[in-house]
């Protein structure tokens, strides 16, 4: 016998799908401004911004208040909103530091509001005549690409009937505002 090979071949498709995602890490950063409408950055205590309070803080006396406003917002390439968190002021300096109160209110960053002794009160997040030593806890919305800003009202008082023996003294405050993305 003779045998016949045979070869049997199938036909088979083929098919197939494919997905893929860039992902891209949010930017997240903060600006600043004394004046409300010049914003830059200040990320060191080198670079900090200098406050412009309304009596000059180089001849505090007794019962004397000044007040100074601090605006910060996004920067426009945020694009996550987040909120803003103002810390005690670090102290330095030849001792006046150990008498002055300070405190801090909100205001409004939209209208224009002037930080004084009038709009000062309005939104406290650190009542007036508070130890330096106290931190305020209430946060601040910001939007991201620099949509609304929070603004600061500083108010530092040398108390009425501070002792002579802070004649002369001196002391630098310090802010530091801690912003933190919401994702």
């Amino acid at each position: 016998m003779l045998g016949v090979g045979s070869t049997l071949t199938l036909a088979a498709w083929t098919d197939s799908e494919y997905a893929q995602a860039t992902f891209t890490a949010s930017t997240f950063g903060i600006i600043g401004s004394t004046d409300g409408t010049n914003f830059s950055e200040h990320a060191t205590g080198a670079t900090a911004a200098a406050l412009t309070f309304v009596a000059t803080p180089t001849g505090m006396s007794p019962g004397v208040t000044t007040y100074a406003k601090y605006t910060v917002k996004t920067t426009t390439a945020t694009n996550v909103g987040g909120t803003a968190l103002m810390a005690a002021p670090t102290v330095t300096g030849s001792g006046l530091g150990t008498y002055l109160r300070y405190g801090v209110s909100t205001i409004d960053p939209a209208a224009g509001t002037a930080c004084n002794a009038t709009t000062f009160g309005t939104g406290n997040i650190v009542a007036a005549n508070s130890a330096l030593t106290t931190a305020p806890t209430a946060t601040q919305a910001l939007s991201a690409g620099g949509a609304n800003a929070a603004a600061y009202c500083i108010a530092v008082t040398l108390p009425a009937g501070t002792a002579n023996a802070a004649q002369g003294l001196n002391a630098t405050l310090a802010w530091t505002i801690t912003a933190t993305s919401t994702s």
